[in-house]
């Protein structure tokens, strides 16, 4: 069912005009029990959330993303509204409103074991509080055959409107739970039979071309702050110290950049 918006003020349009802090707290996003709701932006992440079975609120969209969507936003138990550009314009506050912009509820969220159950190749985040960061890897890590993520209640939220963007919505199939002591999961990894290997520019560590693991041995990687590199916890907490050969001139690489790098190289 397609309904027609004919003003700006239609109450309906009301969850479009929250910001996303409004619609789920930092503290919400960032915690083992996320609750609330998140913002997909643009035709190609809001039919990533749908065809991934996320429960929508409202999606506003144009007259051809609305005949296309429609089925699956009742499906799913949300409103599809449609409306001319200037009513979308004025209800969302974009200069150039998007061809579909919606209004997702966030899913239970995943305990570690669940990640981890049937993962193989596990991305660690801590401290990385820079949305498009999170968003990069998440989109690299799915790319280059990953199986899921774990971010520290610092990190930032993979399901945040900035990353679902950069990752383009790929965070749907991806798996992803929060923990509250990254020391205590990389040592639950190390339990497990996986090769924990820590990312540092330390000159120390081994180059990333050197490290040789057997090829089914289940791995995960860990990332770091850009300013503050890992927790003392975490390196110790690793079996491997890795780092990327690189120019001496320069410090350190992106983390996303990194992230990328690391996931072929250790894929």
């Amino acid at each position: 069912m397609i309904t027609t918006i004919t003003s700006s003020q239609d109450p309906r349009l009301d969850p479009l005009r929250l910001g996303e802090r409004q619609l789920t707290t930092i503290a919400q996003r960032r915690s083992t029990l996320a609750v609330g709701r998140f913002i997909a932006e643009g035709d190609l992440v809001v039919a990533r959330a749908l065809a991934a079975g996320y429960k929508p609120e409202v999606v506003l969209c144009d007259s051809e993303q609305a005949d296309r969507f429609a089925t699956d936003i009742t499906r799913l138990g949300g409103q599809c509204l449609t409306a001319d550009i200037d009513i979308r314009r004025d209800a969302t506050g974009l200069g150039v409103p998007l061809s579909a912009l919606g209004v997702f509820f966030r899913p239970t969220p995943l305990t570690q074991d669940e990640v981890l159950s049937t993962a193989k190749r596990i991305i660690i985040a801590e401290a990385i509080d820079n949305p498009s960061n999170i968003g990069a890897i998440v989109r690299c890590a799915t790319g280059l055959g990953w199986d899921g993520l774990i971010c520290d209640t610092t990190s930032a939220d993979p399901l945040s409107r900035r990353a679902l963007r950069v990752s383009m919505g790929a965070a749907f199939n991806f798996k992803f739970a929060r923990s509250n002591n990254i020391a205590e999961t990389l040592q639950n990894l190390n339990q497990r039979g996986f090769a924990v290997l820590a990312l540092t520019p330390n000159n120390l560590a081994t180059n990333l071309s050197k490290v040789i693991l057997e090829p089914n041995r289940p791995r995960a990687l860990v990332f770091g702050s850009e300013r503050a590199g890992l927790s003392d916890e975490a390196l110790a907490s690793a079996n491997y110290q890795v780092r990327i050969e690189m120019n001496p001139a320069i410090d350190s690489l992106n983390v996303a950049a990194a992230a990328a790098i690391a996931c072929y190289a250790l894929r």
